[in-house]
């Protein structure tokens, strides 16, 4: 099939989804509540985030020397470095568990070893400061601060353990050179690049810019201007391209783009129908009743913690989402100790996460790294519940 073919599909797909008329439905129930659910996604994540994050990876392939990549973030990188970096990129992408799996799949596809991009790929939707000050302020400073402190300890540990448990692949990977090379521009200088990325980030963050609470403070205002700044960073982009980019780069990097979108859209929408099917929506139910989810998280015991690490890896967050459903759910009775699981599972991971993850790295490594997420975020929320008592 021709790819103007394949884009035409992929567009009428993502306008059915956006238009789709759910509230014509004779009936409320899981299945309403998927095509809810995905109507909801196509509208608010993808043309503001996906899109962006698609040609941000589109970019990391195309422009972003593989050599370059590999020093910094390949499996014989300085690990200092390398995890340190990762580890505090979502402080500046503030990304949901979807956006970020293009840009994982951008650096991994390049030459980064598994551990530090396993590592971003947690820190990526999980390090949010804005998220933890909402968590900080609405469900005390304890539970923020936790989060704060085990979401940087997670994608550190993480990574590691990842490097470590692959550690045979991740050399047979280097050794066999079985990595993806794009075109490489040699031209422009390192600070050409880093304004390109950095305007494109920019666009990707503001757009993205949630309404904080409360009408006062540096958020509000931002806020306020959010798309001044984001159509600001995206003329910048512009003229950076008719300036300092040739027209066959451009054309390379709209098709490796195209490519991540490919991979990764038809894995998304099934995951999030899949989501919403079995969980529903914020406020409302899919085949799993709420009280029961409700009930399980009671208290401090390992099944509580356990149960709600699962709940929050397999549920869908939008950014900043999470924290006026934990607040609902401990005022229903939720101990801390499974809230703080539920955080640090539950912004980092997702269905449709899980599925686009397997497609990258294979189904090992994604069981692997989502077990490794999940006990630690109950080992996590037992301990603090404890220390909290």
């Amino acid at each position: 099939m021709k790819e103007w073919k394949k884009f035409l599909i992929m567009a009428a797909i993502f306008l059915g989804c956006f238009y789709l008329p759910v509230e014509l439905l004779p009936f409320r129930n899981p299945i309403f509540e998927a095509l809810a659910l995905i109507r909801w996604y196509a509208r608010e994540h993808v043309l503001l985030c996906l899109i962006p994050a698609f040609f941000i990876a589109g970019a990391i392939s195309v422009f972003i020397s593989q050599a370059s990549v590999i020093k910094y973030f390949g499996a014989k990188a300085n690990k200092i470095l390398a995890y340190s970096v990762a580890s505090v990129s979502g402080t500046i992408l503030a990304v949901c568990s979807c956006t970020v799996l293009p840009l994982f799949s951008g650096i991994y596809k390049r030459g980064a070893g598994l551990g530090p991009a396993t590592a971003f790929l947690y820190s990526g939707p999980a390090i949010n400061i804005l998220a933890i000050i909402m968590t900080a302020r609405i469900l005390g400073w304890e539970l923020g601060l936790a989060r704060a402190i085990g979401a940087i300890l997670f994608s550190v540990i993480v990574g590691l353990l990842m490097h470590l448990i692959f550690l045979k692949d991740e050399r047979a990977r280097t050794s066999s050179g079985d990595l993806v090379v794009g075109e490489e521009a040699t031209e422009r200088t390192l600070l050409q690049n880093g304004l390109h990325f950095a305007s494109m980030i920019g666009f990707l963050v503001f757009a993205n810019w949630a309404k904080p609470e409360g009408a006062t403070g540096p958020w509000a205002f931002i806020y306020s201007i959010k798309w001044y700044l984001s159509f600001g960073f995206l003329a910048l982009v512009g003229i950076m391209l008719s300036r300092w980019f040739k027209k066959d780069e451009v054309k390379n990097w709209t098709s490796a783009s195209w490519t991540f979108a490919k991979q990764i859209m038809p894995l998304l929408l099934v995951g999030v129908i899949m989501a919403g099917l079995l969980l529903g929506r914020p406020g409302h139910e899919g085949l799993i009743p709420s009280w029961i989810i409700e009930k399980a998280v009671g208290g401090n015991s390992l099944l509580s913690n356990f149960f709600a690490a699962i709940a929050g890896a397999f549920m869908y967050f939008a950014t900043l989402t999470e924290v006026p459903i934990l607040q609902g759910l401990i005022g229903a009775g939720m101990g801390k100790g499974p809230a703080l699981a539920l955080l640090l599972a539950g912004p980092a991971l997702s269905l449709p996460n899980m599925l686009v993850i397997r497609g990258v790295i294979g189904t090992k490594k994604t069981v692997v790294y989502v077990s490794l997420v999940v006990v630690m975020a109950t080992i996590s929320g037992i301990l603090f519940g404890y220390m909290t008592t």
